[in-house]
């Protein structure tokens, strides 16, 4: 049981999940996914912050007593709404009778229609910056609205400067043993948070900003996500991920996202990817959109500056692995990148390069360099593959 004292009267209580192989039923876990719950205790009252997955209930029980023993919680705090972290909260309610169910009215009306728990008197409702006095221990709501529900809320404990984040700063990955970044080798979850920014929070940016903004000025110690590690050595690095990304500000490299039917747009690919690296560029992913992760893809999108999308024509239009790309990236309103197009046809000229500059257009990220190849690659098509590698190349911020 992964219990832990963060510091004196606050404990860690989540679980890992190494049985689920998709979040959301999207998302690949190759290193599975915690869900995190803490108890904070004062001198008068406990409050325990979000719940587990309904499936991990049982070690989620273990786990609290463990730490509370014959002792009830006074409140159950919901920062986020989402099943993964709510879908304990009606065998909470069982377990625990008289604990009050803390939340603003969005998250309250939720909680009602998920889980049908209709009494009233259960619930304490709050608002942005209405605050709970536990004795010694003060638990400051602040509303963050669509980071990335609309009811999502961050719980601030500001005696201790621990801030309880919700989804904010989370990433994938089971944690193994350790739970405070200062326990464990954390490269894998720095890793695993661009993934999870990009294909859970990605499309929210703006409303990240604000809720960046609005604890810009708490002194803050530990982070306690819900998904992760609790961070404490690498809290401002984990901020700086954040508000990078929620901001599309780019790192310097290159993903090239090719389809290919037979090998030829992947010829082009492998020449572009050549001449960035010629041009002296470091990083460059190179994806093939049939066989790699769209939630990879997704990733490396968000994370390099250069974005090189290519395609074979198929049935008058985009591939369709790659169209399903650039839907996930408009959904997400991906922007601010050096952008690039490539792609082949056999004798619908127009119909790859349209749809394309149409993604371009809606995204409003305009193509900076682009070609297209007739039916199979010859020394001039070489050439401008090598040509568009070097321009994008060219443009990348120094």
């Amino acid at each position: 049981m992964n219990i832990r004292t963060i510091i004196p009267g606050i404990h860690y209580t989540g679980v890992n999940d190494r049985v689920t192989r998709a979040f959301e039923g999207l998302w690949p876990l190759p290193y599975g996914v915690s869900y995190n719950s803490y108890l904070v205790e004062g001198t008068s009252a406990v409050a325990l912050i979000d719940t587990v997955s309904i499936a991990e209930f049982r070690e989620f029980h273990n786990n609290l007593s463990q730490v509370l023993g014959d002792r009830t919680p006074n409140y159950l705090v919901v920062n986020h709404m989402e099943p993964d972290h709510s879908g304990s909260i009606p065998e909470v309610v069982k377990t625990f009778p008289g604990i009050r169910i803390v939340g603003n009215a969005q998250t309250i009306g939720m909680i009602k229609g998920f889980y049908k728990l209709e009494d009233d008197s259960l619930f304490l409702e709050v608002k942005d910056g209405d605050e709970l006095d536990l004795g010694g221990m003060t638990l400051r709501f602040l509303l963050t609205p669509m980071v990335h529900w609309p009811e999502t809320m961050m719980t601030y404990v500001a005696e201790r400067g621990v801030l309880f984040s919700g989804d904010a700063f989370g990433t994938f990955g089971a944690l193994n043993g350790g739970v405070i970044d200062s326990e464990m080798e954390t490269e894998v979850y720095v890793e695993e948070m661009y993934r999870y920014y990009s294909n859970i929070v990605g499309k929210y940016g703006k409303f990240v900003q604000k809720a960046l903004a609005k604890t810009s000025d708490l002194k803050i110690d530990y982070i306690c996500s819900t998904h992760g590690p609790v961070w404490h050595e690498r809290v401002a690095e984990v901020v700086g991920i954040t508000d990078r990304l929620s901001r599309y500000e780019p790192e310097r490299g290159v993903t090239i996202i090719y389809g290919s039917m037979y090998g030829n747009t992947a010829e082009l690919a492998e020449e572009i990817a050549a001449s960035l690296s010629e041009a002296g560029v470091k990083r460059i992913k190179v994806h093939n959109a049939s066989t790699a992760s769209l939630s990879e893809m997704i990733s490396d999108a968000f994370r390099y500056e250069g974005l090189i999308v290519g395609s074979a024509t198929y049935s008058m239009t985009i591939f369709p692995p790659v169209e399903a790309l650039m839907r996930a990236l408009e959904v997400r309103e991906l922007q601010n990148r050096v952008f690039g197009t490539f792609g082949s046809f056999t004798w619908a000229k127009g119909a790859v390069v349209t749809a394309l500059d149409g993604y371009a257009q809606r995204m409003k990220m305009p193509v900076l360099a682009s070609m297209i190849m007739k039916q199979s690659a010859d020394s001039d098509s070489l050439a401008e593959a090598r040509a568009l590698g070097k321009r994008i190349a060219e443009l990348l911020t120094k």
